[in-house]
């Protein structure tokens, strides 16, 4: 029996009338914890995997760096992976590439943004993009890479901030024209603008939720009621790592002792937590000592 492809479950799951909702994770641990939360898609925080190599959000990271963390991500898991994938990393052969590499690896869809290089978050001032013809063009590019039309591309701007809520609007719509599946207005400033978008964007729209970003926060009850599809959360486990690290390490300076991590697993029950079973069952197969 033929495996079901990531890309075909996400559009499985986009066609259920259940907004899709998307934590964000950095790592296989993080993906896995999604995972086994019962989220039935994980998120690749652009965000987060600059940080796993010591960078904040300012497009220090490469194409080969982000496609090999979203592969680990996709092969760590039995839900689709949405990844970041930034500005394409270039030119449109730049973004024909990044598209050919994350779906290789088993990306389920990847999304891509307007910004001129370098870029940086979304939810961060003084952004700068790119006209909205050559965003297009990048696009167009992007859809027709993809082996696979499942394979989802979804078409982010960033220009909110300094050329209007209009002027966003007017590029997702012709990105969608161009071939993108989804748009992603980024840094809408107030819940006003998040129930307009999906009203004016001539198909489905991802809206992205940033713990004290620009964006208001919204349950996920009403921004499917508003019309999106997929919300995802970049930053929540990231941002809770940070916080839990500092907890157990200033606890640990403080008692001069091993502090409690907050989650009490035995290392046999850690290792479960990544897969240890499936490991144990070969070595029990093939008796490997």
């Amino acid at each position: 029996m033929t495996q079901q492809r990531p890309a075909q479950k996400l559009r499985e799951l986009l066609a259920r009338p259940q907004m899709l909702v998307a934590p964000g994770a950095y790592d296989c641990i993080t993906a896995r914890m999604i995972e086994q939360a019962g989220f039935d898609a994980v998120y690749m925080t652009g965000a987060g995997t600059a940080a796993t190599l010591g960078f904040p959000d300012y497009g220090l990271t490469t194409m080969t760096e982000m496609a090999g963390n979203a592969g680990r991500l996709a092969d760590a898991v039995n839900v689709p992976v949405i990844a970041d994938a930034d500005t394409g990393f270039g030119n449109e052969l730049n973004m024909t590439r990044a598209v050919r590499e994350y779906e290789r690896r088993g990306v389920a869809g990847m999304h891509i943004e307007d910004q001129a290089f370098p870029k940086k978050c979304g939810h961060l001032e003084n952004k700068t993009v790119i006209d909205r013809d050559a965003y297009v063009n990048k696009i167009r590019a992007a859809a027709g890479a993809r082996e696979s039309s499942d394979f989802l591309i979804i078409a982010r701007t960033d220009c909110r901030a300094s050329l209007g809520l209009d002027e966003a609007i007017a590029r997702v719509n012709a990105a969608l024209e161009a071939g993108a599946d989804m748009a992603f207005v980024e840094a809408a400033q107030s819940m006003d603008e998040v129930a307009e978008i999906p009203r004016r964007v001539n198909g489905p729209c991802l809206l992205n939720l940033v713990w004290r970003g620009k964006t208001p926060d919204v349950p996920f009850a009403d921004a499917e009621a508003m019309g999106y599809r997929i919300a995802i959360l970049p930053g929540m486990l990231f941002k809770a790592v940070m916080a839990t690290c500092d907890r157990v390490l200033e606890e640990t300076r403080r008692l001069g002792r091993h502090a409690s991590p907050g989650l009490e697993l035995t290392p046999q029950q850690s290792f479960n937590r990544v897969g240890a079973a499936e490991w144990d069952e070969i070595s029990r197969r093939y008796k490997v000592s």
